[in-house]
This record gives C-alpha cells, structure tokens and sequence, in this order.
C-alpha cells in the first residue's frame, strides 16, 4: 500500500531509533532516490521538562528540501500520538512540507492527540501498563518487544 503512495520525490524521514530502523528497510525496498532522513526527537517531547533526554542525543539529518515535497514519517508503534506531533514540530523547523503521512509498523491505539496513520502494517491492543517497542539483532531482524511502562518519574 506504501509503494503506490510515494513517488520519486516523496521524502522518507524515520524517528529514531525504531521508525529510524524501519525507515531504512523501506527507503531500500521502495528503491527510493531521495535520500533518507532520520529525526531524534528528544528536545521537540513534551514531557522534556520533567523526563529530561532518554538516550544519548543524536543529530537529526534530513538531507532533501522539505518545503513543498510530500513527506512520509515512519515510526515504529503509534500510542499517544505525542512522538509524531514532536516530530512534525522539527520536521517544520526544516521547511513547510507539502503534506506529511505516517507510516507504522503497529497501531496500539489509545491516542492522546488527533493522530492516525494513513500506512499501517498491523493494530492490536497492548494492555494498559505495558511498552510495545521494536528491537533489532545483530543481524537486522526485527522483533517486537513487550515490557513494563516506567513511571515518568523515572523514564
């Protein structure tokens, strides 16, 4: 369904780490000439302030024009809807895009903010307490994990 919804100048950008991972799965599949970029979020999240940085920052690296080109923000899993907004956020401080989509690999619902995605790989309920988040082995395989939600406090 993604391969008819990009053309050559559709902008592939990945959220790091996981969107990042699969970002770069599909620019290869997709044969994309445009080059990749990859976004860190960490200082665009609205729980900042309180969480501070999660990870070691790295560089965001978006190496094509935005204004006016058709973008495709991929993430991993789609919960509350606060990574992508903090995405578009840098995304803008780039250029006004065209139009942005979102792409993911699950949809785990529960929104917080008026977010879908147009490209969904699968939608399934994760019970209230847990993180759902992609894992990647030495040898590019990808899985799926499922673990306990810290508190903010303590993130």
């Amino acid at each position: 369904m993604l391969r008819s919804g990009v053309s050559a100048s559709t902008g592939l950008v990945g959220i790091r780490t996981g969107g990042a991972w699969l970002a770069e799965r599909l620019h290869q599949e997709l044969a994309l000439p445009t080059p990749l970029g990859v976004l860190d979020i960490s200082f665009y999240r609205d729980d900042f302030d309180t969480a501070g940085l999660r990870h070691q920052v790295k560089p965001s690296q978006i190496p094509f024009d935005v204004s006016g080109r058709h973008i495709v923000v991929v993430d991993d899993v789609l919960y509350t809807g606060r990574t992508v907004r903090a995405a578009m956020n840098e995304l803008f401080d780039y250029g006004r895009p065209g139009k942005i989509e979102l792409a993911v690999l699950v949809d785990r619902g529960e929104r917080q903010l008026p977010i879908a995605a147009q490209y969904v790989g699968a939608s399934f309920n994760v019970p209230s307490g847990k993180l759902l988040r992609l894992a990647r082995d030495e040898h590019g395989r990808f899985s799926l994990r499922l673990s306990d939600a810290k508190p903010a406090a303590q993130r």
